[in-house]
């Protein structure tokens, strides 16, 4: 059999830009299939070249041409590089993408729209026709709309099968219908595709156009037929219920090694635990906490906004911070949060240490040295700081919802890899991390528990076959 062909067009990929949980998938999934299915698979990865990308210097330049956007015809060029057995390809074009930040810029909408067509344009000039386009969140959508609308008559292009993966649906790439024409590139019953309540929503014509629509856990594949995870888009996921998929999200178990971090402290292993409470100790120091191995340390991680489940982690803080326990929160977002924890680290000076900032060399010093790990979301399509924290031995606290409730099970009765909780209270939050405690306290029991986190497997070795497999299934090909 010749090798699958696939392109997977991303916003952001590790290693070369990262500024969440995308970035990371984009980065550590490719790279998981071609190393399982050397053999059977060309998987290609294609992104923006922002200012932000590192290393620039030793790319190939392939070539230039000009990519017709309604009424403009823009600059792209194309730079290659090879790593970790993959091929990268860098859409460039400094007027859309030499900015400080990815994203939140005015024309976002544009930006993306000449990525997703530059994406097909360019395929003639980097000699890889793919059998299917995998794009992901709204940023590449239009990639599958331009697939069905722009190339369907194409004989090298019509055969192309695409996938949208969804990885957060709060975020739908929503613009005004006026500009669809003159932004977007889409005319008369093509602007049908994209709209929808009287607004252009990217996400949504993907769903409509793409031949696969997959979520990054199998609980929130269920969970977004309810309009209260799918934040408006319930009938169009119902209409298109037949070609959803969820699959969950792994972790570079390479990248996050506790036994090679150079970020930590002092390395260590399931075998050496005990080094583990040496990085507690540092971290304690670093953050200006009282240095006591003996006091249980929560992290939290996160971007500071309502749907990770912040407004419960305020309404029974005042109820944990009675017992014997400390916190470091790292992380940054709505500016009433921000306070927040900048007030309780002022009140509980020997309890709470608040770094509002986003620090990856500090996050992975609290992985690594917090006991415990905080993720009571509201909603979490997958969540990977829950893999992160117990690849660290660091037991998670999450609330059962979408991806954290598939990958972590209660331990309170002497089996699983975390503490769980399913009603959305304080109440429910604080008796989770009370047992928790609990635990705590037998050296024995706990230390049992961090080998049984660390002995899970959220490597993408699992995942990745779902992902060949339905690759396989989307181009009707047997193993």
């Amino acid at each position: 059999m010749n090798k699958i062909k696939v392109l997977f067009a991303a916003s952001e990929a590790a290693p070369y830009i990262a500024t969440g949980g995308l970035g990371e998938v984009a980065g550590s999934l490719p790279k998981a299939l071609a190393e399982k299915y050397k053999d059977k698979i060309d998987i290609r990865i294609v992104l923006p070249l922002y200012q932000g990308i590192w290393n620039r210097n030793d790319f190939e330049f392939i070539g230039k041409t000009s990519v017709p956007l309604a009424w403009r015809q823009q600059y792209c060029g194309v730079f290659k590089k090879k790593l970790n057995n993959l091929t990268y390809y860098f859409i460039d074009n400094e007027y859309y993408f030499k900015r400080s930040e990815c994203y939140g810029h005015f024309d976002d909408g544009e930006r993306f729209a000449f990525f997703s067509k530059a994406v097909l344009y360019i395929l003639p000039m980097i000699e890889f026709m793919p059998d299917i386009v995998h794009a992901n969140d709204w940023q590449t959508s239009l990639v599958a709309t331009y697939l069905t609308t722009k190339y369907s008559n194409y004989r090298d292009y019509k055969n192309i099968k695409s996938i949208i993966t969804v990885h957060n649906i709060e975020y739908q790439g929503i613009f005004d219908l006026a500009i669809a024409e003159d932004v977007f590139d889409l005319h008369g019953k093509e602007k049908g595709i994209v709209e929808y309540n009287g607004v252009i929503n990217l996400l949504k014509g993907a769903m409509e156009t793409s031949h696969l629509i997959s979520t990054v856990s199998e609980s929130y594949s269920k969970e977004i037929f309810d309009d209260y995870y799918a934040k408006g888009l319930a009938k169009i996921i119902e209409k298109n219920s037949s070609k959803i998929r969820g699959i969950l999200n792994g972790i570079d178990t390479e990248v996050y090694n506790p036994e090679t971090d150079e970020a930590l402290f002092e390395n260590y292993s399931i075998k050496t635990i005990e080094k583990k409470y040496l990085n507690k100790q540092n971290l304690q120091l670093l953050t200006g906490l009282p240095q006591d191995k003996d006091i249980p340390l929560i992290g939290i991680i996160s971007r500071l906004v309502k749907h990770k489940g912040f407004d419960l982690i305020i309404n029974a803080m005042e109820g944990i911070l009675k017992e014997k326990v400390q916190f470091v929160i790292l992380g940054k977002g709505d500016r009433g949060y921000e306070l927040y924890f900048n007030s309780l680290e002022d009140s509980y000076h020997d309890k709470v240490s608040a770094k509002i900032d986003f620090n990856s060399d500090l996050a992975r010093k609290i992985y690594a040295g917090a006991d415990m790990f905080l993720m009571p979301s509201i909603s979490e399509p997958c969540g990977i700081a829950q893999m992160i924290s117990s690849r660290y031995g660091t037991i998670p606290i999450v609330r059962e919802t979408g991806g954290l409730k598939d990958s972590i099970k209660d331990a309170s009765l002497g089996r699983g890899n975390g503490f769980t909780f399913k009603e959305e209270s304080p109440e429910a939050l604080c008796s989770a991390v009370k047992r928790a405690l609990k635990v705590y306290e037998n050296k024995e029991d706990w230390r049992k528990l961090i080998e049984t986190v660390m002995n899970v497997d959220f490597s993408w070795a699992k995942s990745a076959e779902k992902y060949y497999n339905m690759y396989l299934s989307l181009l009707d090909i047997g193993e």
